[in-house]
């Protein structure tokens, strides 16, 4: 069977050819353009759900990663204001030795110690209830105003304030200010409260001393124990933000195309394209005209 080619049939197949590379031409102007491999999902099926999973990996580590810079910033702020409140009682702990070592005071001595311990305390209750944002850092996960009162004590704290750094990692934030300040009785601002109360009765301070030592080793062990977790977060940090130049780079793997490769292509895909035109117009020259020479 002899298959009959007629002049409009030349013209319709070269126009679609032409079509066909008109539109490679137009692809591969958007990918110089935007650089972009994956325009659309039916581009590249696979690539573009490693895409997504690349994307919500990179979602999980960007809150991770706001949740290592909030532990990093809380637990610097509480080991800032526990060094302040281990200045503080060795201040107080300096003021009762001078005390103790005073003799017989005058009421005028007397009331000068009395007056410099008060305001010692309320310095120490001031750190007591230091705040990172709007959160007491000694008031676990309390929203009380105030995380130490004289009148309450220490706020109640039902659980313990955490921050997720990875999949299966959380890092404690919050620090107990029964545990650094000690409760009650036996807490540092009753301490000074004794000292005050047995300037004023005439009573020796010297034995109050113990009681001081014992509030700020309280101190110095929960700075520790922040000093512990403070490095647990800041090393997360790290993790995190190696994490995420990893991430990006398989995302760009995937979903960036290289400047020069786009660009070569395009001037390939322009030059066949002039090609096809120029061999289109030599094929369809010919007219009727031509052929009844």
């Amino acid at each position: 069977m002899i298959t009959r080619v007629t002049t409009q049939m030349t013209m319709a197949a070269a126009g679609e050819r032409l079509q066909a590379n008109a539109a490679r031409v137009a692809e591969a102007t958007q990918r110089a353009t935007t650089l972009q491999a994956i325009a659309k999902p039916s581009d590249d099926p696979v690539g573009t759900g490693a895409s997504m999973q690349v994307r919500k990996e990179q979602a999980a580590a960007a809150q991770y990663t706001r949740n290592a810079d909030d532990a990093v910033g809380w637990l610097a702020t509480t080991d800032s204001t526990l060094g302040s409140a281990y200045s503080v009682l060795t201040k107080v702990r300096d003021l009762t030795v001078q005390a103790a070592n005073s003799g017989t005071m005058g009421d005028t001595d007397r009331d000068a110690f009395v007056t410099q311990f008060r305001a010692l305390k309320a310095d120490l209750e001031a750190t007591a209830n230091t705040k990172y944002g709007t959160r007491s850092v000694f008031a676990g996960s309390s929203t009380a105003a105030a995380a130490h009162t004289d009148d309450a004590g220490w706020a109640a704290a039902t659980t313990a304030v955490t921050r997720r750094v990875g999949d299966d990692r959380t890092i404690r934030v919050d620090t107990s200010g029964a545990a650094a300040f000690g409760t009650g009785d036996t807490s540092a601002f009753a301490a000074i409260d004794r000292i005050v109360a047995d300037l004023q009765d005439g009573v020796n301070v010297n034995p109050r001393l113990n009681d001081l030592d014992t509030a700020i080793d309280s101190v110095r062990a929960a700075q520790a124990d922040v000093g512990v977790r403070h490095a647990a977060a800041l090393a997360a940090q790290d993790t995190l933000k190696t994490a995420s130049v990893s991430l990006e780079n398989r995302r760009a793997g995937i979903e960036d195309l290289d400047l020069a490769g786009a660009v070569l292509d395009l001037q390939v895909q322009q030059t066949t394209y002039q090609a096809a035109l120029a061999v289109t117009a030599k094929v369809l020259q010919p007219t009727l005209m031509d052929y009844l020479r």
